[in-house]
């Protein structure tokens, strides 16, 4: 039969007697000891499923808004319990083999990480990722794993049972990959690494990511990333398509100590970011000085909205965490991401106040 919306039809997922039917039903689902009161928008998500089932989409649509929800729900509940740990996530070939020199630096690279704090995400399976989980060690490790027909298996340095995800859908992966780290390090690897890898570039140019360090490894004598930076300034930043901060959202090195210094100064004083209302607060480790003001003041003007500047304040009522923490804040004109980057930069920059 074939389905027309009709909006004078009887159902209405909206209606106050449907509305009162869902409460009653996420009230059963609320743990008495709750420390979070997401009632509305597990009704919105109850309705969007009511409204799914009333639009007759066909099954096979269903079936994704389904397994999607299902896929991230459980994904954010294992990595809960470590919000509070940094984390980088790597990206390299399934191929590459513990005999080669990728393989050995990114066991090296993930070590180091590990003893400066960070957790490891890896895509679970062989390869580069086998290498991550291995330099990491099993608890400091999650892998979020994609089915495959071929390649793709689960490696020995992964906890199944407390930090393994298993993912049907490459996006709802990928969302999980940059959604919980602080930083990204990539190593040579075919179609799949490049997909991750300009799409994490897409994410933080647009916005749609908060800024983070990106780093690109190669062995030492080889070109894999330096020939990719070549095309890029080539075909994009010479022809306008990029601008020339945009290049400075990511870094190439040969070397482990130099990838890892990178992620960890970008955080030596930046800690975080949000939004409240058209202000852009950056939260930092140390107070900036008035010097330090007058210098952003001066060098990044162009990002800020016209009439606005940087200016030091408290924490707005609207921020419920990290209140403790000095901060900036600005109208951004949210258009200069780049930018924003070499703005972040300049702050790490800043001695103790």
């Amino acid at each position: 039969m074939q389905y027309v919306e009709d909006a004078g039809s009887s159902f209405n997922a909206w209606d106050p007697k449907v509305l009162k039917k869902i409460d009653e039903l996420v009230a059963l689902a609320t743990p008495a000891n709750a420390k979070s009161d997401n009632a509305d928008l597990v009704q919105g998500i109850i309705v969007t499923a009511l409204k799914a089932q009333y639009s007759q989409l066909d099954r096979g649509d269903v079936k994704i808004l389904n397994r999607a929800l299902r896929e991230l729900r459980y994904g954010f509940r294992i990595f809960k319990p470590y919000r509070r740990r940094p984390k980088v996530t790597i990206f390299g070939s399934a191929r590459t083999k513990p005999r080669e020199p990728e393989y050995k630096m990114a066991v090296a690279f993930s070590r180091e990480m590990a003893r400066e704090g960070y957790m490891v995400i890896t895509g679970a399976g062989p390869g580069i990722m086998m290498a991550g989980n291995e330099g990491a060690g099993k608890n400091n490790s999650f892998g979020i794993n994609i089915r495959l027909p071929y390649e793709q298996h689960p490696n020995e340095f992964i906890s199944k049972g407390t930090m393994f995800i298993d993912c049907r859908f490459f996006f709802t992966r990928k969302l999980m990959f940059l959604k919980e780290t602080s930083a990204v390090a990539l190593f040579p690897g075919g179609f799949g690494t490049f997909d991750e890898g300009m799409e994490v570039l897409t994410l933080v140019q647009t916005g749609k990511a908060d800024p983070m360090p990106i780093v690109m490894l190669q062995r030492p004598g080889d070109s894999f990333w330096d020939d990719w930076r070549k095309y890029l300034a080539k075909h994009l930043l010479k022809t306008g398509r990029v601008s020339p901060e945009d290049m400075d959202i990511f870094k190439v090195t040969d070397s482990v100590e130099e990838a890892a210094a990178e992620i960890v100064r970008f955080y030596s004083n930046y800690h975080s970011l949000r939004y409240v209302q058209e202000m852009l607060v950056l939260r930092l480790r140390r107070a900036p000085s008035e010097e330090t003001l007058e210098r952003l003041r001066r060098d990044f003007r162009d990002i800020c909205v016209a009439g606005s500047t940087f200016q030091s304040v408290e924490a707005f009522p609207e921020e419920s965490d990290h209140r403790d923490l000095p901060r900036i804040a600005f109208v951004f004109n949210r258009f200069g991401f780049g930018r924003l980057r070499q703005l972040i930069n300049a702050l790490n920059e800043e001695g103790p106040a």
